[in-house]
């Protein structure tokens, strides 16, 4: 079956609380959205805001890694049954503002109202726009921070 690539939406704290539990919950918990994603899909989140509701607007991707395995368990939180899928996270990315990406993304070039999608809360990406958001989420290394005028030669 071939990979597929996701762009879930959740505010910043939700989605660390997703990363430091290494699960994916989308759409407050509801179980369809998790079943369209298969094991080492890709996935990672956009946070409009920093937190739940009321947050300041941020407008990042925040996490990325793959789905690992093909289990869907409920958790059991309160009085609230919410659906999850394991993932392993990529704990090496740091935040990546969507701003600079806009004309480069597929789901966002040519679209004025690109932010519409998004509140389905869950969006199949192509592959070209996973690894245009991957590579800006990626930590330079330290060469590459000592000779940025190089990089293009790399």
């Amino acid at each position: 079956m071939a990979i597929r690539y996701w762009l879930a939406v959740a505010s910043r704290d939700h989605v660390r609380n997703a990363v430091d539990l290494g699960i994916a919950q989308v759409n407050h918990g509801t179980r369809p959205n998790l079943e369209r994603m298969g094991d080492a899909d890709g996935i990672v989140y956009y946070s409009p805001k920093t937190e739940y509701p009321e947050g300041d607007p941020l407008k990042q991707f925040t996490a990325i890694g793959r789905i690992a395995g093909t289990e869907l368990y409920q958790a059991l939180s309160m009085d609230w049954r919410p659906w999850r899928r394991r993932v392993d996270w990529d704990l090496t990315a740091e935040p990546a503002p969507i701003r600079p990406l806009l004309g480069s993304l597929e789901f966002t070039r040519n679209a004025p109202n690109w932010g519409y999608q998004l509140r389905a809360g869950l969006l199949e990406l192509s592959r070209h726009d996973f690894e245009i958001v991957r590579d800006a989420m990626r930590r330079p290394s330290p060469d590459d921070r000592r000779y940025p005028e190089e990089r293009h030669w790399l």
